[in-house]
């Protein structure tokens, strides 16, 4: 049995039984239990091309799609031009065009439109970080690897369901390997070490590397959220997170409350400290780090979102605004990180 990992509930956690399978098997494996994910959206185990994000990439293929005719087309990232269009070779930029994907920078609508999110960052003249310097971004492209599993599957399953403190890469392959059976994917086991390999050297940089691209830093790996540890191991750092801004929290949490099937006024504490999907869980903050937290944003909202605790219930309440238009807010929220 494997440990550490969480199953279908809050309450109970449920490990999958596994067997050895060779580098080059598909995996079909019976578990016990399986991971339950937050949508219909099959998981994905590929596209990076076995690169993690790196700090220009975004605003390199925000800018592509932006200058081409709308909506650009899919060659933008696999034609000849590619490869002096990106400055990189022909497999980085796909993983160019997966993390802009993944990230919400852009969408594809028979070609590829920039999304909101990535005008209000990488617009030429408005742009709220058109460089991705800003620690806010990275915090915020975390959150958003993170916090759902339809593009980066590993990066939602690694801070939602490991619950235990240290872990390696074997663990995480033999845990997700459940998720492939449930849904039936025909996908190697060489395909999903890759995966989980992308997905651990986005927070711990490999040392070394062929190109500039390779030797330089992930953009996740700043934020010091997995350390790593002797004979291969890795743990979380957990704690109040202070390089996180008050605004990228207060834009996890309606963006996580908007993915609610009924988005409600109030919430209970509960739900954003330990749920999965939830800032608690996502930026590896402590329950006091997110009381803390919810705390602060009655002044950053101006009491749009209000935190109280009465007879040992603690819950968090949206009025007015907040309350009315939860996605209009949450962006206006999220420019307050960068001020």
């Amino acid at each position: 049995m494997l440990r550490g990992v969480d199953g279908l509930s809050a309450s109970q956690s449920r490990s999958p039984r596994c067997r050895d399978v060779g580098t080059g098997d598909s995996i079909q494996l019976n578990f016990l239990a399986m991971i339950q994910l937050p949508s219909d959206a099959p998981p994905q185990f590929s596209g990076h091309e076995t690169f993690p994000l790196r700090q220009l990439w975004l605003r390199k293929a925000y800018d592509a799609v932006t200058e081409a005719q709308q909506p650009a087309p899919r060659s933008v990232f696999a034609d000849e031009d590619a490869i002096v269009r990106f400055g990189v070779g022909k497999n980085m930029a796909m993983s160019i065009r997966f993390w802009a994907t993944a990230c919400g920078v852009i969408e594809d609508h028979v070609g590829y439109i920039p999304t909101r999110l990535g005008t209000m960052l990488f617009d030429n003249r408005s742009g709220l970080d058109r460089y991705c310097e800003h620690t806010a971004t990275t915090w915020l492209m975390h959150w958003q690897a993170a916090s759902t599993h339809e593009k980066t599957t590993t990066w939602w399953f690694l801070f939602n369901h490991v619950v235990q403190q240290v872990f390696d890469r074997d663990f995480i392959v033999n845990s997700l390997s459940g998720l492939v059976t449930e849904h039936k994917l025909r996908i190697s086991m060489a395909t999903l070490k890759r995966d989980v390999e992308c997905c651990i050297r986005s927070y711990v940089p490999r040392l070394g590397g062929d190109s500039p691209e390779e030797m330089s830093e992930p953009l996740l790996g700043e934020l010091g959220l997995i350390q790593q540890n002797a004979k291969g191991t890795f743990e979380f750092r957990r704690g109040s997170k202070r390089s996180l801004p008050d605004g990228i929290f207060a834009f996890a949490l309606l963006d996580y409350w908007g993915r609610m099937p009924h988005a409600g006024a109030v919430m209970a504490f509960d739900r954003v400290a330990y749920d999965y999907g939830s800032p608690g869980r996502v930026f590896k903050l402590d329950e006091n780090a997110v009381a803390d937290r919810l705390m602060a944003l009655e002044d950053l909202t101006r009491g749009h979102i209000q935190w109280t605790e009465q007879a040992g219930i603690r819950q968090v309440i949206r009025k007015g605004p907040a309350l009315k238009s939860l996605s209009e807010y949450k962006y206006g929220l999220l420019e307050s990180a960068y001020v």
